[in-house]
């Protein structure tokens, strides 16, 4: 992490990206303002930022679009930002590979504690995650967001990605549903724990006969999941 972190943010109200520039910039943030989700993507591409703040609702490209096009090839830091307070909408964020997200209208100084948790999370998980995990028939990548089982590439949506790193980085540790929204999702996760138990059977369906390897994604009875490699 670079000594100023730099900071876009994705909004098409001037009133809403200048106030937040303002507290960022106040904390010693470097920051951009774009207001079109195409001109994010093409900022984007010129100089990465260390997290970007997005609106949902934008002019050119939507904020789901603009995540999606990110999340090709990098995992920066992203926090969604929108009016909007519906569940789908936080979930769909989420899926799609959302760091956190912030409701409008909102508190600057809760924007920019928000902000500086999720800095610290993702710098941490870098220091952690940065080694790739082999396993027979199994290789998974945070660095390049990939997931190679028997040797073919698996498409594989990016809480899918991130809750198979986080299990095979513990191996035979079990997991409640509750620590794993929180590990994975990363803060209060504004959904009922059924969402894990559908990551993990997306994840086993990609995996099929994976005990032959003489590992698997076990289901422990009435406490949550584990990453079960035996000996």
């Amino acid at each position: 992490m670079k000594d100023k972190p730099n900071i876009l943010v994705v909004d098409d109200d001037p009133n809403i990206a200048q106030l937040v520039a303002l507290y960022l910039q106040k904390e010693n943030y470097e920051v951009r303002t774009v207001s079109r989700g195409d001109d994010a993507v093409n900022e984007f591409g010129r100089l990465p930022p260390d997290l970007m703040l997005l609106d949902v609702m934008l002019p050119g490209m939507d904020g789901y679009q603009v995540l999606k096009s990110v999340r090709k090839s990098s995992r920066i830091p992203v926090i969604m930002l929108t009016a909007r307070d519906e569940t789908f909408d936080k979930v769909l964020g989420l899926e799609l590979g959302a760091d956190d997200y912030i409701t409008k209208p909102f508190d600057p100084k809760e924007m920019v504690a928000r902000v500086k948790a999720v800095l610290r999370r993702t710098q941490g998980e870098e220091e952690e995650l940065k080694n790739d995990l082999h396993f027979p028939g199994l290789t998974v990548s945070i660095a390049s967001y990939s997931v190679y089982y028997e040797g073919k590439k698996l498409e594989m949506p990016p809480k899918e990605l991130e809750l198979l790193d986080f299990l095979a980085h513990s191996p035979n540790q079990v997991f409640t549903r509750e620590q794993l929204l929180k590990q994975v999702w990363g803060f209060d996760f504004f959904g009922d724990s059924r969402t894990v138990d559908v990551h993990i059977k997306r994840i086993r369906e990609k995996l099929p006969d994976c005990e032959k390897y003489g590992w698997d994604i076990h289901t422990v009875r009435g406490v949550g999941y584990q990453f079960e490699l035996k000996k």
